[in-house]
């Protein structure tokens, strides 16, 4: 996770420290990172890196730059490496998701995480048919990246409003899905509604592939950024 630990969205299910006041200031990004990182790569023997970050709408470019700078990086030093970005919204920006899919990752990924109807409950700094907007615009900058995204089951979604996205984010040419479970980080964090059963994750899978993703992993425990990897080999 790159750009700093502290957040400037408050989403309900996430325990990331955060600062919706936007009182961050640009200074707290480490110019030394991206070389950090590559060299934690290296030093690991990595051949698959996933690089996400907080939120930092304090930032004109929502640390667009930064993304890019350590994609790049990584790139120079470590040349076969496949890397993966999971990436906030920038507030829809153009020019900044177009500065990250420029550097060259090999999946873009940017998380959904639930329907619609709960965006105001669960991620009221963000807004669903913008983060619909970031996938489509990925996809039509550079068709050759595979676009992925991530959502959660037991927000107090129905099962109609999760084929719903699985449909809006086809429509957006969406490549790759992960679906799990969402656990109550802390009592701070909003209370699961409903522990959904693995053949319901299992029926998702099932119709999301109906639907067109090329790859698809769906279950109680999957995370967005679990076996990427793996994902990447069979669908990208």
């Amino acid at each position: 996770m790159i750009l700093g630990t502290v957040c400037t969205r408050k989403c309900a299910f996430c325990a990331v420290g955060s600062d919706p006041s936007s009182t961050l200031i640009a200074a707290d990004v480490d110019a030394d990172e991206p070389g950090k990182i590559a060299d934690a790569a290296r030093e690991m023997g990595l051949k698959y890196v996933v690089i996400t970050s907080v939120t930092r709408d304090d930032l004109s470019d929502g640390g667009a730059d930064h993304f890019a700078s350590v994609i790049r990086t990584l790139r120079n030093l470590l040349s076969d490496i496949r890397i993966e970005v999971l990436t906030p919204d920038f507030k829809g920006n153009t020019d900044s998701l177009r500065s990250v899919l420029e550097a060259g990752p090999d999946v873009f990924n940017h998380n959904m995480e639930t329907v619609q109807r709960l965006y105001q409950a669960i991620r009221p700094q963000a807004d669903y048919r913008r983060s619909l907007n970031v996938l489509r615009k990925a996809k039509e900058i550079t068709p050759h990246i595979t676009t992925k995204s991530g959502l959660m089951l037991g927000l107090g979604e129905t099962i109609r409003e999760v084929i719903e996205l699985l449909g809006n984010l086809r429509g957006v040419g969406c490549d790759a899905l992960t679906i799990g479970q969402y656990l109550r980080p802390t009592k701070k964090n909003r209370p699961v509604v409903e522990y959904i059963i693995p053949g319901v994750f299992d029926d998702l899978k099932e119709k999301a592939l109906e639907l067109g993703f090329c790859s698809v992993s769906s279950g109680p425990l999957v995370r967005s950024s679990m076996n990427a990897e793996g994902m990447y080999n069979r669908g990208g």
